[in-house]
């Protein structure tokens, strides 16, 4: 583990998984995307794969998953990715290399996303490597979604594709549209 220096990281690495299902325990990791990014959200580097896994257990999961079987397209394209994908440890090992090339050894890369818990969870049950690089604090942007609406009546009309490389990018985009209502 990364000892927690009081720093404000300079680059934010947001993050999105598609995955089985929402049980960290059980589901597992078929699609990771991550696009590093200064504070003014321009793009320093993109990371995007599948992973490999058995796919009969693959397709086990996902045929006992509402939302899948609600999107047969997206469950389609995942169980074709996982299929062509290599082996989890090798993408783990690939995703740690590109965090970082981005991130020094002493400074813990700052996760975010949209309901980016959800990912940590997978991240801490799946690919532990990944974990011990990222930063205890996340910028989880369904939070400001939250405050948004609530407090203001504002809310960001999202595409969702469900794909992993889309759904960062919208959370960019998301993010930069609630800061635009504070600008001074």
């Amino acid at each position: 583990m990364i000892e927690q220096k009081r720093i404000t990281p300079s680059k934010i690495l947001w993050l999105d998984l598609e995955t089985t299902g929402l049980n960290p325990a059980k589901d597992r990791i078929l699609e990771a995307a991550a696009i590093v990014t200064d504070w003014d959200f321009n793009e320093l580097g993109r990371f995007e794969g599948g992973v490999g896994h058995d796919l009969a257990a693959i397709q086990l999961l996902l045929d006992g998953s509402e939302f899948y079987n609600q999107y047969p397209e997206n469950k389609q394209a995942l169980l074709k990715l996982v299929q062509e994908s290599p082996p989890e440890e090798m993408v783990q090992a690939k995703f740690v290399e590109f965090i970082n090339k981005f991130f020094a050894a002493d400074q813990p890369a700052l996760l975010a996303g949209n309901s980016i818990h959800f990912d940590r969870g997978c991240i801490k049950q799946w690919w532990p490597e990944v974990d011990k690089r990222l930063h205890y604090r996340m910028l989880d942007v369904s939070a400001w979604k939250v405050v948004m609406i609530a407090k203001y009546g504002i809310e960001y009309e999202k595409v969702e594709t469900h794909r992993a490389l889309d759904d960062i990018r919208e959370s960019i985009e998301e993010l930069q549209f609630y800061l635009q209502r504070f600008q001074l």
